[in-house]
């Protein structure tokens, strides 16, 4: 049997006292140990030593969070409090958090455990922790003034409820939540099967994520909590890419993916070089016969998606949302469209007033990837990340689902770049090119006019100014 501190250790945690003023020391004695976390790193999955078994998870850029068995409860304990997160290499936000970290660590347990949950709120404001999805008393149901009293600074309160059901599940704040969640307070919940079921199928790679949004600006390390849309960082727990580490998988392996959505808007989540099947939503794992074998789900505001797929083919491959600004950091939207206009007479008369000048997206957007501009201290580049071929020109809820063929059973180590066999990437044509055949003339029409207007008309287009509905 390992000993709490060494399984504390082997998770890569560690452990300290929390004073909470509605808790006296005698009391905080029977408390289990908070446990903080400050790397971004993947943490390796959080083999149960204690209870029931079952096959962890792997929490992008994330944890588990650790538990201690009292009287066959399974116990934890949740730290509300500000933290800093290391959003990308280089850049920190001073977000809110639980244990920590932004997300908080993901909880583990097994149908029919008894959970028990301290919370203690070290927020400089009242608290509540909604368990999303649960069926549970209606009193643990976490809704401040409606299930419960808030809880107030420098207090615990605990939870406990049966976990009735297995499935993908997160947690969340329902107390001054729109200032609460903007801040970043959010984790995952995972319930595992406690017998073999005839819906969920056994993987050997489980891994999950929650999507998330902020709006800071540039130069700034605390987002605005009064955004309702215009938001311009896109992330995955916390993270925006290049920081997000890649998905890593042994070649034939069976793959879950777990991804939870509190953002404002929806994401479509695009998969390259695999069909996956959309297994379960936070209802629970879906009937084999309502499965299809899709490229992209859609994730809405609010809901959790299950995908499953076997990982078949060598390679680094792409995973997304497939809104393309999403997949963009520090993105500004009162940014005029030049593509096309030629205003280099303008530059060399700017240029006397400015010598550094620099004119840009005339030709597009791929030079600000290219262009080692000064930037404010503590902001992600727009389009960041640098592959075996060049820039990646991707940022914010971009990764790689790496798939190998040498890599170990359960080593999530990332292999590097993929070696591709001769003549299998793509590569310049230098051979003679014939001119394109052009039509010669207009196809004509199956219903003419009875009457040809006498001139033509022009179309006055007026560019909307609104970022209302995306």
């Amino acid at each position: 049997m390992t000993s709490r501190r060494e399984f504390f250790k082997y998770a890569g945690l560690t452990g300290g006292a929390v004073a909470a003023a509605a808790v006296t020391r005698v009391a905080m004695a029977a408390l289990p140990e908070p446990i903080l976390q400050s790397s971004a790193e993947t943490m390796a999955p959080l083999v149960p030593n204690s209870g029931r078994p079952y096959n962890p998870v792997v929490t992008l850029n994330g944890w588990t969070l650790p538990w201690r068995m009292n009287q066959g409860v399974k116990e934890f304990h949740l730290v509300a409090e500000p933290v800093v997160r290391e959003m990308a290499p280089g850049f920190k936000a001073h977000l809110w958090g639980y244990n920590g970290q932004s997300p908080g660590p993901t909880i583990e347990v097994v149908e029919g455990d008894r959970v028990r949950i301290y919370v203690t709120n070290k927020l400089p404001e009242h608290h509540a922790v909604h368990w999303h999805g649960q069926r549970l008393p209606n009193g643990m149901d976490g809704v401040s003034g409606l299930t419960q009293p808030s809880i107030p600074p420098g207090k615990t309160f605990v939870y406990e409820f049966v976990a009735r059901r297995p499935g993908t599940f997160m947690y969340h704040p329902h107390a001054d939540e729109m200032v609460q969640m903007a801040m970043g307070m959010y984790g995952f919940w995972v319930t595992h099967p406690k017998a073999k079921n005839p819906l969920i199928d056994e993987v050997q790679r489980d891994f999950c994520f929650l999507l998330n949004a902020f709006d800071i600006d540039p130069g700034s390390y605390t987002p605005k909590t009064m955004t309702m849309l215009d938001f311009n960082l896109w992330a995955w727990n916390s993270r925006v890419f290049p920081g997000i580490d890649s998905l890593n998988v042994r070649l034939g392996d069976k793959v879950r993916i777990r991804v939870g959505n509190l953002t404002m808007t929806n994401h479509p989540m695009h998969l390259h070089g695999h069909e996956f099947l959309v297994t379960g939503t936070d209802g629970g794992p879906t009937p084999p016969h309502t499965r299809w074998y899709e490229v992209t789900t859609d994730v809405a505001v609010g809901q959790m998606r299950q995908i499953e797929f076997v990982a078949d083919e060598e390679g680094d491959w792409s995973f997304h949302c497939h809104k393309s600004h999403h997949t963009m950091n520090a993105m500004g939207h009162n940014v005029p469209n030049l593509i096309g206009v030629d205003h280099s007479g303008l530059a060399k008369k700017i240029n006397k007033l400015i010598p550094d000048y620099m004119v840009m997206g005339e030709r597009g957007m791929s030079d600000m990837s290219e262009m080692e501009m000064p930037i404010p201290d503590n902001t992600a580049p727009m389009m960041t990340g640098e592959g075996p071929f060049g820039p990646v020109e991707m940022g914010g809820m971009f990764s790689v689902l790496k798939v190998r063929k040498d890599q170990k059973p359960g080593d999530y180590k990332d292999p590097g770049w993929f070696k591709h066999p001769p003549g299998t990437v793509a590569h310049e044509y230098t051979g003679p090119l014939a001119q394109p055949a052009r039509f010669s003339a207009e196809g004509g029409q199956s219903m003419p006019l009875a009457k040809k207007p006498n001139a033509s008309t022009e179309v006055q287009v007026r560019k909307p100014t609104s970022h209302n509905g995306h």
